[in-house]
């Protein structure tokens, strides 16, 4: 029974200080996990654009953003210069890989990719992920060979190009079982692992839910895998820092119900490809999120 770790890191702040600490934890439990990076520019003060989307105040006030990323983040890409998180973090990126965990990339700048990918053609999107994968190859002198999009949002320009780029697969979703996406009809030749469980920022704050006891809500959640197993999300932002015994609590809950910790490759190297089922790809709402984002919708069976 296995439990995939992957986890996002959006920001500076959250690669140097965030990451180390997750490694801490994680060697201390003998888990695995999946590390995604972003690898450009730092420009998370940009968000502040969010205030216009509908429930977007409302999740900023539930899970505490300037408690959790701090105000010099927030000021990145407004008042303050956006620091480059792969030119100044190689070193900490390349560590991560070298105590034996999975790395793969995130996006390269992450708020210009969430707030804007969905509307975006086949030009800009291939500067955006193309940019990542060379910064990647950059760092670690080899390809990427795994991708999970920032904020689970993707267009078909996306899709394509996990192919072409030659990912293995990929976790730019949430649904149910790992599929093969089909997008307006189109077949996209890589498969999807999705995060099956919900995040902390998603539960924290609603239906009596806290620091305090959303770990044991989401064991709770947990005890009925798929057959392949579940992914979960975390991030270096929230588990990295302020909500690590919640993190560590969760670690601990997981191991007592059997599972196993790995890195989503894990689950992906039990799968064969043309087993998987085809599922479409839609973008939808979840609780707890604001916005539509890539979710996986009913098998195609065309």
């Amino acid at each position: 029974m296995k439990l995939a770790l992957k986890i996002d890191v959006d920001t500076y702040r959250g690669t140097r200080e965030g990451v180390p600490r997750l490694i801490e934890v994680l060697e201390k439990h003998a888990a695995g996990a999946t590390f995604l990076f972003s690898l450009g520019p730092d420009h998370t003060g940009r968000a502040i654009k969010r205030a216009f989307r509908p429930g977007f105040m409302k999740k900023v006030s539930r899970t505490s953003v300037l408690e959790h990323y701090g105000l010099k983040t927030l000021l990145y890409g407004t008042l303050l210069p956006g620091p480059d998180i792969g030119k100044r973090c190689a070193d900490m990126l390349r560590a991560t890989r070298d105590a034996g965990f999975e790395v793969g990339i995130h996006t390269w700048d992450h708020v210009k990719w969430q707030d804007h990918v969905a509307r975006r053609g086949e030009r800009w999107t291939g500067e955006q992920m193309g940019a990542a994968y060379l910064r990647f190859s950059e760092i670690f002198g080899e390809a990427a060979r795994t991708h999970g999009a920032a904020g689970w949002q993707m267009n078909l320009h996306a899709l394509r190009l996990t192919q072409r780029l030659g990912f293995d697969y990929c976790s730019d979703t949430r649904g149910r079982c790992p599929f093969m996406p089909v997008y307006r009809g189109e077949i996209v030749a890589c498969p999807q692992l999705p995060t099956t469980l919900p995040t902390l920022d998603e539960l924290i704050g609603l239906e009596g839910l806290d620091a305090g006891n959303v770990a044991a809500h989401l064991l709770k959640l947990s005890e009925n895998p798929p057959p392949s197993g579940h992914v979960y999300t975390l991030h270096a932002e929230l588990e990295g820092m302020k909500l690590l015994p919640v993190f560590e609590a969760l670690l601990e809950g997981w191991k007592a119900m059997g599972y196993e910790l790995v890195p989503t490759r894990e689950i992906y190297a039990t799968l064969k490809a043309q087993d998987l089922p085809r599922h479409e790809l839609i973008m939808g709402e979840i609780p707890g999120r604001s916005g539509t984002l890539a979710l996986q919708g009913k098998e195609f069976l065309a």
